[in-house]
């Protein structure tokens, strides 16, 4: 996508008519996944529908936010991609509405804004990953098989791991501390298994990437910083609202390498 034009968002990219030729062979990870794409732009949204289902996907677009909010309650899908500068609504607000209502869905902001808050802005509002414009179709669907990866998981740990008064289900994806559940969002509860799973040991940037995203990541690691925000507030939260505030472990930043779960 080279070409742009003026929108609610700043910029807006208009992908280049070759787009839709920008296919590669679908593959298992995108065998009619549902894709909803929120876009009001013609040009972009057309071509993103046509090279989605060109690649094995199964896309339905929206112009509007209410509208796909309404597509959202009809129909489940898997992957929610999301412009911002809506013609009736800002995308934040789609995006808190259906984090809300849908936990598990995968929801990708593509966005012509650029400064780091409004990207921060994005993933807080319960994005997994964003896409600043011009992006171009190959980038896109090597992301969505990066996520879509790490949801085809091997079978868990059976038993939930315990630190001190948290524990962690991972079989049933859910927290508790003191018997009362935090509600984590789905790359949070992610990355706080994987501290657990080496709790007491240093854990690295690259490790966490790997792991609660994919080996393969590539771009920036802004999402890693925006998510453990995200995952410490809630867990200080769960502390605050508890009878009993201690027993929760701590997320201790190693500065230049990674983060280690402290017990």
């Amino acid at each position: 996508m080279t070409s742009e034009r003026t929108g609610a968002d700043g910029p807006r990219a208009s992908p280049a008519p070759t787009l839709s030729s920008m296919r590669t062979h679908a593959t298992a990870d995108s065998s009619r996944h549902r894709i909803l794409v929120v876009e009001d732009d013609d040009t972009i949204g057309r071509h993103l529908e046509t090279g989605l289902r060109g690649n094995g996907y199964a896309p339905t677009w929206s112009r509007t936010g209410s509208a796909a909010l309404t597509l959202a309650a009809r129909t489940p899908y898997d992957v929610l991609l999301l412009d911002l500068g809506l013609p009736d609504m800002d995308g934040l607000d789609v995006a808190r509405a259906v984090r809300d209502q849908y936990p598990d869905l995968l929801i990708v902001i593509l966005t012509a804004r650029t400064d780091d808050i409004d990207v921060i802005a994005g993933l807080d509002a319960g994005a997994d990953d964003y896409l600043v414009k011009p992006f171009s179709l190959t980038v896109l669907l090597a992301r969505l098989r990066a996520h879509l990866r790490r949801r085809v998981v091997a079978t868990p740990p059976q038993e939930p791991v315990r630190l001190a008064d948290l524990v962690l289900d991972v079989v049933a994806r859910r927290c508790t501390l003191h018997d009362a559940d935090i509600d984590l969002r789905p790359k949070e509860f992610d990355l706080l298994a994987v501290l657990a799973r080496h709790a007491g040991e240093a854990v690295s940037r690259e490790t966490l990437m790997a792991e609660v995203w994919d080996e393969n990541w590539f771009g920036s690691t802004k999402t890693l910083d925006v998510t453990m925000a995200g995952l410490r507030r809630r867990l200080a939260q769960a502390a605050d609202a508890s009878a009993h505030p201690g027993g929760l472990p701590r997320i201790t930043t190693l500065r230049g390498h990674g983060y280690r779960l402290e017990l």
